[in-house]
């Protein structure tokens, strides 16, 4: 057995807690976002074409299907803590390996093994901001800890700002592996155990499929699978190609990362307040709103040619899509009892990598296939209706402590 916590965590830990999940998050979403704010560079270096770069964008998150799948379920068996440890010290280490990549392959290699330690953390943090939290705060504590992502990756493209115009790409990826291992010992030393004590014997007995859908947890599972999916297919396709796109529409290269920019900082803002909503008024409403309000954001971003309506439309996109997202990493670990929350929330974040891995392949093979950057955009309309669909319909389900 285990020797781990048999209580929440006290409200000075509790902070210091939230805290450094901040930080992870930004120094994950720096490094996320560094991909596609270097991409213009890189892919000229390494001679990639499109559907290649696609390619580069999506194997981080072919690793972070596994490395959630695996990194949830583990957590629930030996503690999130180690688990969240060594997550983090797998991509700094190989993000820092990014900046030593001689070709393709190597490249392809170290951006998959990077993304396995992203997604072995992301459970991890969901499973965390539940079990620290009070029942009124919990979607509010996920959104605080994942909106380090979108200020990570505003600070990415704010870097391309200040950097000279010719600065070389691997100075990103030195800065966004440096950081995770500077922040290990820090988790080693501050952060606590959240994972209260049960047998083994309880833990064996419990397997992927039961946990995922025995005892009435099917329909929310699926649910959960049919929003997450969506939204992360959305969110990863803007991720790496926003500053390829906007070029793409006629607009000056130094436009693209400002688009970035406001994408990220603007999502900090919504994932604030939809965290605050959804405590307050529960899922139903407030994340309707916010993917209503997406899908208005895309229509207006695919029509848009003007430099200001650009980047105010990436500003709105990033509001409504990062406050139903992190909303949703706050929403989804209530549906599953405390002994299968990482391999529930695991479950959720792994499917929702599948949508982040044909995103990127997605807009590759649209724009190597002739369809313009308006074009692209518009095909997200109806992705972000089936999520919000399904979100609505998870809302009138029953959580885990109300069954």
């Amino acid at each position: 057995m285990v020797a781990v916590s048999s209580s929440k965590p006290v409200v000075g830990s509790r902070n210091v807690t939230i805290a450094l999940c901040l930080l992870v998050a930004v120094v994950e979403g720096f490094d996320i976002q560094a991909m596609g704010v270097a991409a213009p560079k890189l892919a000229p270096q390494f001679g990639l074409l499109p559907n290649e770069l696609g390619w580069i964008f999506a194997i981080s998150n072919i690793g972070l299907v596994i490395g959630a799948s695996v990194g949830g379920w583990l957590a629930d068996r030996v503690g999130r803590k180690p688990v969240f440890i060594g997550s983090v010290l797998t991509f700094g280490v190989f993000t820092l390996l990014t900046t030593l990549a001689p070709n393709f392959a190597t490249l392809f290699l170290v951006r998959l093994c990077a993304g396995l330690g992203f997604g072995a953390a992301l459970p991890n943090m969901m499973a965390v901001a539940a079990e620290i939290s009070p029942a009124d705060k919990r979607a509010f504590t996920a959104t605080v800890m994942f909106c380090g992502m979108p200020i990570g990756g505003g600070t990415s493209a704010l870097l391309t700002q200040v950097l000279a115009p010719d600065f070389d790409w691997r100075v990103l990826f030195i800065v966004g592996g440096a950081f995770p291992l500077l922040l290990a010992p820090a988790l080693y030393a501050l952060m606590p155990e959240t994972l209260e004590r049960q047998t083994s014997a309880v833990r064996e007995r419990t397997s992927v499929i039961r946990a995922l859908f025995g005892e009435g947890r099917a329909s929310p599972t699926l649910l959960l699978w049919l929003a997450f999916f969506p939204t992360l297919l959305i969110l990863y396709l803007i991720l790496n190609w926003l500053p390829t796109l906007v070029v793409a529409k006629g607009m000056d290269r130094a436009v693209a990362p400002q688009a970035s920019l406001f994408f990220n900082w603007a999502s900090v803002i919504g994932a604030l307040l939809f965290g605050r909503l959804v405590d307050r008024f529960d899922a139903r409403w407030p994340l309707t709103i916010a993917y209503a309000g997406l899908i208005a954001s895309l229509f207006g971003l695919s029509l848009a040619h003007t430099t200001d309506l650009i980047l105010l439309l990436s500003g709105a996109a990033g509001f409504f899509l990062l406050g139903a997202n992190y909303a949703l990493y706050g929403v989804a670990p209530v549906y599953y009892p405390a002994a299968v929350r990482g391999t529930g929330s695991g479950a959720s974040v792994a499917v929702g990598r599948v949508g982040s891995i044909i995103g990127p392949l997605l807009a590759g093979v649209l724009l190597g296939g002739g369809t313009s950057a308006a074009g692209v955009v518009a095909y997200l309309l109806p992705v972000a209706a089936v999520a919000g669909i399904a979100v609505f319909v998870l809302s009138l389900l029953k959580r885990a402590h109300e069954r």
